[in-house]
């Protein structure tokens, strides 16, 4: 019990340890994700779900080298030169990340996908990306509170996976409610997934940039 309590009071007065611990849970749904849209890719020959797959692998790939990386640059007290190039590194797989969307967007726009669930999973879906893109944005303006660029760069990446589900829920209600067979929606899929890409793809110069000026800085 007093275990739990320790904890507890870490994640509501610590924002590093609450960050580190949503990113290990966030990594454990990505790891699910990754099976079930890998499963189905094969299954189907989707190559919807393939990409899903393919963007969830990577996000694994994120997740898991910080939370790795940072639990050995802590044990071993490195200075913060070690996290700047585990944070640059990073950059370079979220700027991999937006490539990778540009498949699924393109299937989104042209209307290529397949989806095969009730509406009343559809309007969960949606009730629950909005609290997720909520929580992330709430989050990404609230980063600067640690100095830790590592929790910094966690909370940008729950913010992208919050925007791609975004484009996901979009393409899940366009398949259910018209059957993806409504030519009408095409300019406004094209015009608000090229907008969350872009904005993806900022994030990501962004952060590469910064990556850099970080290790030069500590030069």
């Amino acid at each position: 019990m007093d275990l739990i309590k320790k904890l507890l009071e870490r994640w509501k007065t610590e924002y590093d340890f609450k960050t580190f611990i949503t990113a290990s849970g966030m990594l454990a749904m990505n790891v699910i994700f990754a099976f079930y849209n890998g499963f189905l890719g094969i299954y189907r020959s989707s190559l919807w779900h393939g990409t899903i797959c393919v963007y969830h692998i990577i996000l694994i790939l994120l997740r898991g080298t910080i939370l790795l990386s940072a639990k050995k640059i802590y044990e071993r007290k490195e200075q913060d030169s070690a996290k700047h190039k585990v944070y640059l590194r990073v950059s370079v797989l979220l700027l991999i990340v937006n490539i990778c969307l540009v498949v699924p967007i393109v299937l989104i726009i042209k209307q290529q996908t397949y989806v095969n669930m009730s509406q009343f999973s559809a309007n969960a879906i949606a009730a629950f990306t909005v609290y997720k893109i909520i929580i992330a944005s709430s989050h990404l303006k609230k980063r600067k509170v640690s100095s830790d660029c590592l929790t910094q760069m966690l909370r940008t990446i729950n913010f992208i996976d919050a925007l791609v589900s975004i484009l996901t829920l979009q393409n899940t209600l366009i398949m259910v409610h018209s059957g993806g067979g409504d030519l009408r929606l095409i300019p406004l899929t094209s015009v608000s997934s090229t907008v969350i890409w872009c904005i993806i793809l900022f994030l990501s110069v962004s952060s590469i940039t910064k990556g850099v000026r970080q290790i030069r800085s500590g030069d």
